[in-house]
């Protein structure tokens, strides 16, 4: 069996997501197991090139890792017809005009998500990634990572199985405290709380929201939302004050058509500001007909119509019940790797023998859909409808 070089041009990978979660656990670990296997036996390897603005930085990061390519001018990079694909985790400020600029050059590209700060932009850039995919072949995939998590891919399972019957109702609790910087040193970047440099919560957050929503529960129809700043001043990391000027905290309720045409009701809360007590930094509970389920990160709890406990009101005796004694865990049935890896290994199988993806751009321009109607609605204190979303001109 052969082994074949796929070229890969990774930008904005000296953040925190970009670093640790793309580089590291993705392809490093990748090149570490020998590549990816295709539908044939062939391999391929990736060899990446690290691009970024700190020569130094991205030199290091690049010697740690055992990569021999690094750089600092990305219009050279692009211009390297051996590497064929462009990545960016880069700022969301300018991703559209840098995947706008490897489409061009011919690239095949894969981003983080939100796509662009705006839909407008979302729709343009997957519109001309579209076009460039008819006309040249070019593949493109925006990061939906958490629909590879194995919380969440136990509560699919359950769904494909038929056992929440009839799906009532979502329930997503999202977050934990972030520290303001004066007295404990913060452990987020201090742009997510500045509008002006893509920060937000409703941004951030409800990019992956609607992809979940759309894949394990419903189609998104509407949105109610109120955003919050619940903390007007942090310490950036030089330790001085500064204005939040971002929502550090959204509360939303979205009406979704599930996968049977059920009207399916999901109530969103997330909040950097929040106090952890739940099972996991994030919560979904799943009420359906025949039963329920929560699933976090790693873990996943069901409940059966058959199974489900008698508990009495009484508010004058303390409660006997243990309540979370009475879910079963779903097991672990089979090895979940790391969920942006399984991604990756799925474009990298649709590059190099188109096989089948869905996680285009077009759903991460989605995403972004959500994201402006649920500003929308904060700002106008009302309902927004959220229509299926075309790239036709």
């Amino acid at each position: 069996m052969a082994t074949h070089r796929l070229g890969i041009i990774m930008h904005g990978v000296t953040g925190r997501m970009g670093k640790n979660q793309h580089l590291i656990r993705s392809i490093v670990a990748i090149r570490a197991q020998g590549g990816v296997t295709l539908s044939n036996g062939d391999r391929v390897m990736p060899d990446p090139i690290l691009i970024g603005r700190n020569a130094e930085k991205i030199e290091a990061l690049a010697r740690e890792h055992g990569i021999a390519r690094w750089g600092t001018d990305l219009t050279q990079a692009l211009a390297n017809p051996d590497d064929t694909v462009f990545f960016d985790a880069g700022t969301t400020q300018m991703r559209p005009v840098l995947l706008a600029q490897a489409i061009q050059a011919g690239k095949h590209v894969y981003c983080e998500k939100p796509i662009a700060t705006n839909l407008n932009q979302a729709v343009e850039i997957a519109r001309l990634a579209e076009q460039a995919g008819r006309e040249r072949g070019i593949k493109h995939g925006a990061v939906q990572d958490k629909l590879f998590l194995p919380g969440l891919r136990k509560l699919d399972m359950l769904r494909r199985a038929g056992f929440f019957g009839r799906m009532l109702s979502v329930r997503l609790e999202f977050g934990y405290w972030v520290f303001e910087g004066d007295l404990q040193p913060i452990q987020r970047p201090s742009w997510n709380y500045r509008a002006e440099d893509g920060g937000g919560m409703i941004l951030d957050m409800m990019c992956h929201w609607r992809y979940v929503l759309d894949n394990l529960f419903g189609e998104v129809q509407s949105i109610s939302c109120l955003g919050a700043t619940h903390i007007p001043t942090r310490w950036d990391e030089a330790g001085k004050p500064y204005a939040c000027t971002a929502d550090d905290s959204a509360y939303a309720t979205a009406e979704l058509k599930g996968h049977g045409g059920e009207r399916v009701i999901a109530q969103l809360n997330m909040s950097w500001v929040t106090r952890v007590r739940r099972d996991d930094l994030v919560t979904f509970h799943v009420d359906g007909t025949h039963g329920s389920a929560v699933a976090g990160l790693s873990e996943c709890r069901a409940q059966s119509r058959v199974a489900t406990p008698r508990p009495v009101w009484n508010p004058d005796q303390k409660q006997t019940m243990n309540f979370f004694d009475q879910w079963q865990e779903v097991p672990d049935s089979e090895t979940f790797d790391n969920g942006f890896k399984i991604q990756w290994e799925h474009f990298i199988r649709h590059v190099a023998e188109d096989a089948p993806y869905r996680w285009t751009l077009l759903e991460g321009a989605k995403g972004v859909q959500l994201v402006e109607a649920a500003l929308q609605s904060w700002q106008e204190r009302r309902w927004i409808d959220v229509p299926a979303l075309s790239l036709q001109a």
